[in-house]
């Protein structure tokens, strides 16, 4: 497969030190996408699981060399940390060579746009809601660990890949509700803060859209939609999904955002 030179991309909600992280499909993906500018949007390692059960393999590793390959090419690499890895905020307005490590940053697009970058657990506060994401963040990893031996059952059988978050999600009309209110809050704080739109992770829901004046982009997540946000070297914005290692395709048609370009 070719590879693909855009001007920057955008990840997130990676949780190395997981064994749920789909590092080898990460490892691809920066492999094949050779950007100007890399944002790493938050939850890049979980040191709330390293405190409990520390994991980490080599393919890990990997990962965290070929980002710092990129920034020793000439990519500039900024970190936003997450709430899963709040530690790195004491680090923040901290450069080494072409990384940067900010709480949160404002990107220029090539077509003179302004975007929001951040994580997004700022917004968990909002609402009354902090607690409801907490629970919701044990309950999904849970879930992922749960759905990964049932996926490994499916395969010793033939069937392809199955998601069990995302077969419940549809039914619980307190997901929908939680997701919708954060969008309105991340957009709310783009309009606030007069850019033309955001682009964050947290909630593991990729999403590219207009909403009413604000361009709101969500990476996704690298457990199991394994998505990321391109930005193309005439300021178009692409939610572009990751072939995993096993041949099952997760979220692999890209979405694009044309419209919202202009």
């Amino acid at each position: 497969m070719a590879d693909v030179r855009c001007r920057t991309v955008w990840i997130s909600d990676v949780h190395l030190g997981t064994r749920e992280c789909a590092a080898h499909a990460l490892l691809a993906f920066l492999d094949r996408h050779q950007c100007d500018y890399l944002y790493l949007v938050g939850d890049i390692v979980d040191f709330w699981q390293l405190r409990r059960t520390p994991y980490w393999p080599q393919i890990q590793t990997d990962v965290v060399r070929k980002i710092l390959s990129k920034a020793r090419a000439g990519t500039i690499v900024t970190l936003i940390p997450g709430n899963h890895d709040e530690h790195l905020r004491r680090f923040c307005d901290l450069q080494l060579g072409n990384i940067m490590i900010t709480r949160e940053a404002i990107h220029r697009t090539a077509d003179g746009r302004l975007l929001l970058v951040l994580h997004g657990d700022a917004f968990d506060g909002m609402n009354g809601y902090r607690v409801i994401v907490w629970l919701a963040g044990v309950g999904y990893s849970v879930m992922v660990r749960l759905n990964r031996w049932i996926n490994y059952g499916r395969s010793l059988f033939g069937y392809g890949y199955w998601s069990l978050s995302t077969s419940l999600s549809s039914m619980l009309e307190s997901k929908r509700w939680f997701v919708a209110a954060f969008e309105a809050a991340a957009a709310l704080e783009a309009s606030r803060r007069r850019v033309a739109g955001v682009v964050c992770g947290h909630i593991h829901q990729p999403a590219l859209r207009s909403m009413g004046s604000i361009l709101y982009c969500n990476t996704g997540d690298w457990l199991e939609s394994r998505t990321a946000v391109l930005e193309h070297f005439d300021g178009r914005l692409e939610l572009v999904g990751s072939t995993s290692v096993a041949g099952d395709a997760r979220a692999a048609s890209p979405i694009s955002a044309e419209a919202a370009s202009r």
